[in-house]
């Protein structure tokens, strides 16, 4: 971490026009973020949403093939996969939650569903640490504080799925808890920081979930429906009829009509199909996201110096005195709890947390708890929805719901409570340290945990229970040794063969990275040399038709004869 100093002039040595600047200023900047961070959340929404329009029906398609989802191992994947193709695990859960009550899906087959949606969320802010990968510490931190979310989520499931496969234990206590009190059907869930996004995005776009809900469901017309919703809010129409003059008074009659209205965002009455709408907003809004992203840190890192980060970084990571120290992080998970409720969604309250890790506001044990209370906060929002469901199906939804909180709870048993067990926190530095020296690693980790791997396991899965335990099982024996053998080397070498105590008895390229970096190093540089070459070119003949040929012709040998040879250098260099 940085040490922050106290590096600006105080607030005292200045004199009446230098506090009147700096006030204004610092009123600038505070408008300017909010702003940078309204856009933020508002193309998350978005980004959502083109998501869904390019894989929504797909999610749904998916969640109807029962024959798989029985695999505890391919419902986790399925779940996962999902949550990444709609980038919400708040619709994938609410898919879960209506194919439980609708019967299609039994409480004990949707748990691991909901386990793999816990998994596919933490992947926005791992892509947000991606857009500091400029500066190699900052790179490290923000990437260390991403991923401290993924560990703890595969971690939770690596532990938990097999218990509850094992035992159904999260089921038996949810099942308790729904029977034991007589709760009654609530409201919807309260629209927090949507009423303030919300105007902006739905004049952009605005989907009909109920349509991917209708396909996982079985409904045949919504395979044929768009998810750009056309018909939006209902308008009262009241018409009253006066008869019957009495003497005594007056008898009204009212007729209350319903008439549907237009939506009023951009794509309404388009002719474009979904999946080119979109392909449009998913440009648009990661444009939009890592432009405000950018600027975000631009604006914290000039904001947060001095008198302010000496203070911010007291708040956040000052524990409290003894004996109470041991309360601060639990503080800090109520804390992202809290946060997590009010924004309504767990990628964003983690991904703007990210950027403060990779500048050093936030430490990354502090980071660590923040996260946890967020996967709780998470959760709130699927309890308060499950409890407006009918009254028939009330308790499966509820008990759904409280599956994905206890889920959490247990994880944060596991890892948390004791400092031993926070392996989360230890797994995520020397990933961060590892993809700082090789940053092409984070792309590598990134592909193969949340697409590879998931992808890989569910065409094992529908080949059968024997090939999937065939070739999984040798695979986890193989890194369940090397793990082991990893330990064993750093801490008791004494305890292993000679041949054990170091990997050099295999090839360089099967226990370092430094092989595959040269790889990679010699591609880049083949393809720099092949851009300039190609730039060069191009350059040239564009000036030579305003150009004296013969200079042309001598501007041409030169700069030809430059390029050869900065392109034999780079092959050089690379080899």
């Amino acid at each position: 971490m940085p040490e922050l100093q106290d590096t600006g002039v105080k607030w005292a040595d200045l004199d009446t026009k230098g506090k009147i600047l700096r006030v204004l200023t610092i009123s600038a900047k505070l408008i300017l973020l909010l702003g940078f961070l309204y856009m933020f959340v508002c193309s998350l929404d978005i980004l959502s949403s083109a998501f869904q329009l390019v894989g929504g029906k797909a999610a749904g398609d998916i969640f109807q093939e029962n024959s798989v989802l029985s695999n505890p191992l391919a419902g986790l994947v399925i779940g996962m996969l999902v949550t990444l193709l709609v980038q919400s695990s708040s619709t994938s859960s609410s898919i879960v939650v209506s194919m439980v009550s609708s019967g299609l899906l039994e409480v004990s087959t949707a748990v691991p569903i909901i386990m793999g949606t816990n998994i596919g969320t933490s992947v926005t802010n791992t892509f947000v640490a991606m857009t500091q990968v400029g500066d190699r510490n900052k790179f490290r931190r923000a990437f260390a504080g991403a991923t401290v979310h993924d560990f703890f989520n595969w971690l939770s499931v690596l532990v938990l799925l097999p218990l509850e496969v094992a035992t159904g234990y999260l089921v038996k206590l949810t099942d308790l808890i729904v029977k034991s009190f007589n709760i009654q059907s609530g409201e919807n869930a309260p629209a927090l920081l949507n009423v303030i996004t919300d105007p902006f995005t739905h004049s952009i776009i605005e989907l009909d979930e109920s349509v991917i809900s209708g396909i996982a469901t079985g409904d045949p017309e919504a395979k044929n429906k768009s998810l750009i919703k056309v018909w939006c809010q209902t308008a009262s129409n009241t018409v009253i009829i006066l008869t019957d003059f009495r003497w005594k008074g007056k008898k009204a009659i009212i007729f209350c009509t319903h008439m549907p209205n237009y939506c009023n965002h951009i794509f309404v009455n388009t002719n474009l199909s979904d999946l080119a709408v979109g392909l449009i907003l998913l440009a648009c809004s990661l444009l939009i996201l890592c432009t405000c992203l950018i600027l975000i840190v631009k604006l914290l890192n000039s904001m947060l110096k001095g008198q302010v980060a000496v203070v911010i970084n007291k708040i956040m990571n000052t524990d409290f005195p003894f004996p109470f120290a041991w309360l601060t992080g639990y503080i800090a998970i109520v804390f992202g709890a809290g946060m997590t409720f009010i924004v309504q969604s767990s990628s964003v309250f983690t991904s703007a947390i990210t950027p403060l890790v990779g500048i050093g506001v936030i430490k990354l044990e502090r980071a660590y708890p923040l996260s946890l209370g967020s996967n709780i906060g998470t959760t709130t929002t699927a309890i308060l929805a499950a409890m407006a469901s009918p009254g028939e199906t009330l308790g499966n939804s509820l008990q759904i719901a409280l599956v994905h909180l206890f889920f959490n709870l247990s994880g944060i048993v596991l890892w948390y409570p004791i400092p031993f067990t926070r392996l989360p926190i230890r797994l995520a530095k020397a990933l961060g340290q590892l993809t700082a020296q090789y940053r092409w690693f984070s792309g590598f980790y990134i592909i193969a945990c949340f697409f590879v791997f998931p992808l890989l396991v569910f065409g094992l899965s529908l080949a059968g229970w024997q090939v999937l335990v065939g070739i999984l099982v040798p695979i986890v024996a193989v890194l369940i040794f090397a793990i082991i053998v990893n330990i064993l080397q750093n801490h008791k070498p004494q305890w292993l063969p000679s041949a054990l105590r170091s990997w050099d008895f295999l090839p360089q390229w099967a226990h370092s990275l430094e092989p595959w970096d040269r790889v990679v190093t010699i591609m880049v540089a083949r393809c720099c040399c092949c851009c300039k070459c190609c730039n060069v070119t191009e350059k040239d003949e564009e000036t030579g038709t305003h150009e004296n040929k013969d200079n042309e012709i001598e501007m041409y040998d030169k700069e030809a004869k430059k390029t050869s040879d900065s392109c034999e250098i780079l092959k050089a260099t690379s080899l």
